[in-house]
C-alpha cells in the first residue's frame, strides 16, 4: 500500500475518532445540542458507505449481513446513546481499515511482481540506442537494449553474440544462464551480464509475465465459494444475533438498551473481513514459493483433494532425456563416427532427442563436422547431408522407452536409447504424500515399461496407466471422479491439457512458455522443483484452516458475549468496544495465512 493510499485508508476513522473526542468535550462544557450535532456527522461520516452498499443490495434483493450494524446505529439514535452511536461507526470506518489494509498485506508479493516491468524500453537500429518507447507500443521484429541489472521487459531472442540471465523469477533456480545468440530471452527474467540487444517476439499483451500477472489479478478478483461458505455462515449468525436481540428485549421488560447491547456486540461481523484475508494471505504464501493460483476458489478444492494423478514426463522426471547407448548395426562406422554425424544434424533442431544427442557428442568430445540441406519434419525426423552422403534420424519404436534410429539410403546405421531422469526429489515427496494418505496415480503415454521403470526409482506403490493418450487421460479421471473422489491432476504439456480442465484442480509445471497447459491449469508452478506439488496442498489445507477458524473463533466469541449483555451484564458501549477486540484478533489470525 503506497503512502497516498494509507493516508486515505486510514482518514476516515480519524475523523470519526476526532468527532467523539469534540463530543465528549463540548458534552463537558455542558452544550450538548453541539454536542449532538458533532457526533450525528461523525456517525454519519463513518456509517455512509455502509447504508449506501445496504441500499445497493436491497435494490438488487441480495442479502446482506451489515443489516445487524444498521439497526444497531438506528437504535443507538434512538435511545439517544450517542456515544455507542459514535463508537459503532468508529467500529464501521476501521473495520473497513483494518480489512483494506490487511488485504493490501496479504497481496503485498503480488502486487509486487507488477511493479518490477519498467513502462518504457530503450529501442535499438542501426547499431545504437535511438529513443524510447512505451513498453505497450512495442512491436513484434523491433530490437530493444537491455542494460545490465535490468528487468527484461518483453519475450524475445538474444540479438547480441552472449548474454547472462537471472531466471530464478519464472524458475525458481538460483543459478545465472548462459545464452548464445539466437536463444530465447523471456520476459520478468533479469540481465546480469553486459548489455544485450533482443528481438521482440511476442507483445506486452502476450508476454510470459504479462500472463502470469492475468493469473494473479484473476485470482484476486475472484470470489471464492469458501467466501459464499462463510456468508452462509453468516446467515445463521444474523438469525442467532436477532434472537438473541429479541429475547433481551422481553426478557428486560422491553428495553432497548439491552438490545443494543446485544447488536453492538453482533457489529461488525468478522466473518465477512477475516475470511478473504486468510484467502489472499494463502495465494500470497503460495506465490513466495513461485505458485501461482489462478483461482481462490483452487485453494479450497486443493484442501479437499484425496487423489494426486501425475504425468510423468517432465512432471516426475525432469523431462530432459539423456542418451544411454548407442547400438551399432553397420561396420563400416565407429561409434565416435556416428555421434559426429548425428551431432552435425541434430544440431540444427530443437527436440529435446536431438539434444540429448548433441550434449552427449560433446562430452564425448568427437570431432565437429557440418551439416546441409537440412530438413525436419515435426513428428517424423531430420534429414541432412554430411561429407557428401544423405542421412536421416528418425523415431524408432522400441518398448524399452525412447529411440532414435540413424538411416543412409534406407539403412539402418545405428540406434540411440535415452532414459529421463526422475528429480532428484520426486521419490521423497511421493513417500510424504503415500504417508499423507493421498492416493496416487500415473498417467503417461510412455510404455508400460518405461513407467514402470520410474515407478521402480519412486521406490512407492503407485497405480500406472500407460500408452495413455489425452482423451485416456480424461476418461481416467472421469472414472474417479464417478467415485466422488477430490482430484488434483498435475502435468506440464499440451497433451495434459484436457485432464488439467477436468480435474477439480489442475496444476502444471510451466518450465518453458504459458501453453495450453498452463491456460488449463488452476495453479501454475514456475519452475521444475517437484516440492512445489507438496508445498500447494500444505499451503491451501493451512489457509482453510485459518480461514475456517477464523469464522468459528468470530462466531463462538461474539455469541457468549451476546448471551451475557442478553442477561444485562454487559452494558451498551463495553459492547461496542468488546466486538472490536474481536474483530482485531480474527483479523489477525487471518493474517496467518500469509506467512509460510
Amino acid at each position: 500500500m503506497n503512502k497516498k493510499s494509507l493516508i486515505k485508508t486510514f482518514l476516515l476513522p480519524l475523523l470519526v475518532l476526532i468527532g467523539i473526542g469534540l463530543y465528549l468535550l463540548f458534552s463537558v462544557l455542558n452544550l450538548p445540542t453541539v454536542a449532538v450535532i458533532i457526533i450525528l456527522v461523525s456517525v454519519v461520516i463513518g456509517s455512509f458507505e455502509l447504508f449506501k452498499e445496504t441500499v445497493k443490495s436491497i435494490l438488487k434483493r441480495q442479502y446482506a449481513l451489515d443489516y445487524i450494524a444498521i439497526v444497531a446505529i438506528v437504535v443507538a439514535v434512538i435511545t439517544k446513546q450517542y456515544l455507542v452511536a459514535g463508537i459503532l461507526a468508529l467500529m464501521i470506518s476501521s473495520g473497513r481499515t483494518l480489512e483494506e489494509y490487511g488485504v493490501s498485506k496479504a497481496k503485498y508479493s503480488l502486487t509486487n511482481l507488477a511493479h518490477r516491468i519498467p513502462n518504457e524500453v530503450l529501442i535499438w537500429a542501426h547499431g545504437q540506442q535511438t529513443g524510447k518507447k512505451r513498453i505497450d507500443q512495442v512491436t513484434v521484429g523491433e530490437h530493444i537494449l537491455v542494460r545490465k541489472g535490468e528487468v527484461i521487459p518483453l519475450d524475445g531472442v538474444l540479438e547480441s553474440e552472449n548474454g547472462l540471465t537471472d531466471e530464478s523469477t519464472l524458475t525458481g533456480e538460483p543459478y545465472f544462464i548462459e545464452k548464445m545468440k539466437g536463444d530465447t530471452i523471456r520476459s520478468g527474467t533479469i540481465n546480469t551480464g553486459n548489455p544485450m540487444v533482443v528481438t521482440i517476439t511476442k507483445t506486452s499483451e502476450n508476454s510470459t509475465y504479462t500472463k502470469i500477472l492475468k493469473m494473479v489479478e484473476h485470482a484476486e478478483a475472484e470470489k471464492s465459494p469458501f467466501v459464499r461458505l462463510a456468508d452462509r455462515y453468516s446467515t445463521y449468525f444474523t438469525l442467532i444475533s436477532f434472537a438473541l436481540a429479541g429475547f433481551a428485549y422481553i426478557l428486560s421488560g422491553f428495553d432497548l438498551t439491552r438490545v443494543l447491547a446485544v447488536l453492538a456486540i453482533a457489529t461488525p461481523c468478522p466473518l465477512i473481513i477475516a475470511t478473504p484475508i486468510a484467502l489472499l494471505g494463502g495465494v500470497n504464501a503460495a506465490s513466495k514459493k513461485r505458485i501461482i493460483i489462478k483461482k481462490l476458489a483452487s485453494l479450497e478444492s486443493l484442501a479437499k483433494a484425496t487423489v494426486v494423478i501425475f504425468d510423468k514426463t517432465g512432471t516426475i522426471t525432469l523431462g530432459i532425456p539423456k542418451l544411454t547407448s548407442i547400438h551399432l548395426f553397420s561396420k563400416d562406422y565407429s561409434e565416435k563416427e556416428i555421434l559426429s554425424i548425428a551431432q552435425a544434424i541434430e544440431r540444427n533442431s530443437l527436440h529435446p532427442l536431438a539434444k540429448a544427442i548433441v550434449a552427449f557428442a560433446k562430452g564425448k568430445k568427437t570431432t565437429v563436422m557440418h551439416a546441409h540441406n537440412i530438413e525436419e519434419k515435426i513428428g517424423i525426423g531430420i534429414t541432412g547431408i554430411v561429407n557428401d552422403k544423405e542421412y536421416a534420424l528418425a523415431s524408432f519404436k522400441d518398448e524399452a522407452g525412447m529411440s532414435v534410429a540413424l538411416f543412409s539410403k534406407q539403412k539402418e546405421l545405428a540406434v540411440f536409447r535415452f532414459e529421463d531422469e526422475i528429480k532428484k526429489e520426486s521419490a521423497h515427496i511421493i513417500k510424504e504424500l503415500k504417508e499423507k494418505g493421498y492416493e496416487l496415480y500415473i498417467f503417461t503415454g510412455d510404455t508400460w515399461k518405461a513407467a514402470q521403470r520410474v515407478v521402480e526409482k519412486l521406490g512407492q506403490s503407485v497405480v500406472v496407466k500407460a500408452d495413455c493418450t489425452p482423451e485416456e487421460k480424461k476418461k481416467g479421471i472421469e472414472e474417479l471422479k464417478k467415485q466422488h473422489k477430490t482430484i488434483a491432476m498435475v502435468g506440464d504439456g499440451i497433451n495434459d491439457a484436457p485432464a488439467l480442465a477436468l480435474s477439480d484442480v489442475g496444476m502444471v509445471f510451466s518450465n518453458q512458455e504459458q501453453t495450453a497447459a498452463s491456460e488449463a491449469a488452476d495453479v501454475v508452478f514456475l519452475g521444475g522443483d517437484f516440492g512445489l506439488v507438496r508445498d500447494s496442498l500444505v499451503i491451501a489445507k493451512r489457509t482453510i484452516k485459518i480461514a475456517r477458524q477464523s469464522i468459528l473463533w468470530g462466531i463462538g466469541l461474539s455469541i457468549i458475549a451476546m448471551i451475557f449483555a442478553s442477561l444485562g451484564y454487559i452494558p451498551p458501549i463495553v459492547g461496542a468496544g468488546l466486538q472490536e477486540a474481536i474483530d482485531v484478533a480474527v483479523i489477525l489470525n487471518a493474517l496467518r495465512a500469509t506467512r509460510l
